[in-house]
């Protein structure tokens, strides 16, 4: 009798798909080790340091023997109290602390989020372009992904007909990001109403990640789906974190908000997965949301010249359409009026090939459309510095001009 052979890696994770936008943003990081002039678009995290009296806070953490112990799986009840004010005073309705999670980054929030509610077969409906992360996590869970496509001509914002249209019997949950990653779209008040109104008529939970809630511009409004429609707030999870607003991405503090017999089924989970984040980490996060948002609105002051100025170069290339953003760090071209050309002789006729193009002939990082839904687009990431953005649009727009 011949045993069959099992693999060696479950067909769980043997499925999942490796981060794109880490993957960019290593290879770019590669090329500058070996001395090549590699610009990378591809981060999505701030380029300041941290607030130094957040730093200051966690210096302070680490000397503190009370810090070094485990505490609550669901975090400090100090932060927990913190994040409740925090929620207020930003967002403009009032929880309770014993409804917050304090994650390990705001990605096991998204993770949590999606398996404390998703059983399997239940679908979640994914507006697109979507976060590369989004449907792997969706998987794990069990749940199907729904992608809700809204191109360029949409300022790809989705409408409550299209939801409407994929929603069926199976439908659980329709995730909510605005300010968008990957597009930089900003729902309006209004529209974001409309489809927690939409929601809520069908008894479907919405999972609203607002990690990016204080980069906004021009007329941009926050739009806290929960504040908007407060009845929606007994199913809905609200992620948030302090990696953003703060240039905290690599301390790993996030939160989710929610009823709370949602959060103690995820502190259940979480107790037995990773157990309390970092103390350390947290305290300097407790420093984060109970002060002043100065430097976040001086980050913003950079990020929004940036934001103007990539635009305005990228919308010099000839077959390349580009919504404004009105949020996060991102531009997002549809760039299919290049693709099918000759460019040094090459055709590239996807986005991946396009950016595998760039990246080959002028060392310049993009990450393609492909990580975030339909081929055809590029993220272009702005959380770069002014000359660096100028130097990398400047390759793209000299190579672009040689297509045929």
């Amino acid at each position: 009798m011949t045993n069959t052979p099992r693999s060696r890696v479950s067909a769980r994770f043997s499925s999942i798909t490796p981060s794109a936008t880490l993957a960019v943003d290593a290879k770019a990081k590669a090329l500058k080790a070996q001395g090549r002039p590699v610009i990378g678009f591809g981060a999505g995290e701030p380029d300041f340091p941290t607030p130094s009296p957040i730093v200051a806070a966690a210096i302070a953490a680490a000397s503190d023997p009370a810090m070094h112990r485990y505490t609550p799986a669901s975090g400090l009840p100090a932060l927990r109290e913190a994040i409740a004010a925090k929620t207020l005073r930003d967002s403009g309705y009032e929880i309770d602390p014993a409804q917050v999670l304090v994650t390990n980054g705001g990605k096991q929030a998204v993770f949590q989020a999606f398996a404390s509610l998703l059983d399997p077969g239940d679908e979640a409906l994914l507006p697109t372009p979507y976060w590369t992360t989004y449907p792997e996590v969706i998987a794990l869970a069990g749940g199907v992904t729904v992608p809700v496509f809204a191109g360029a001509d949409q300022d790809y914002k989705v409408t409550v007909d299209q939801l409407e249209a994929a929603r069926t019997d199976r439908t659980k949950v329709l995730l909510h990001c605005s300010p968008s990653n990957p597009t930089g779209a900003v729902y309006t008040p209004d529209e974001t109403r409309a489809i927690g109104e939409w929601a809520l008529e069908h008894g479907i939970w919405v999972i609203t990640d607002e990690i990016y809630e204080h980069l906004l511009y021009e007329d941009a409004q926050p739009g806290h789906i929960v504040r908007l429609v407060p009845d929606l707030a007994d199913q809905a999870l609200v992620l948030n974190g302090v990696a953003k607003t703060y240039a905290m991405t690599g301390w790993r503090v996030g939160w989710m908000i929610g009823p709370a017999d949602v959060v103690a089924a995820a502190t259940s989970f979480q107790s037995h997965l990773t157990s309390n984040v970092s103390n350390v980490a947290q305290r300097a996060a407790l420093e984060a949301v109970s002060g002043p948002l100065d430097a976040a609105h001086a980050m913003r002051d950079a990020f929004d010249r940036r934001r103007r100025r990539i635009v305005s170069m990228l919308r010099e290339i000839d077959g390349f359409d580009v919504p404004t953003p009105k949020g996060a760090f991102y531009a997002y071209p549809n760039v299919e009026g290049v693709l099918g050309r000759t460019i040094r002789g090459r055709i590239p006729t996807t986005s991946a090939e396009l950016a595998d193009l760039i990246l080959d002939e002028v060392e310049v990082a993009v990450v393609p459309g492909e990580a975030f839904g339909p081929s055809g687009y590029l993220r272009l990431s702005y959380a770069l510095s002014d000359d660096d953005l100028v130097e990398g649009v400047g390759r793209i727009q000299a190579l672009l001009a040689e297509a045929r």
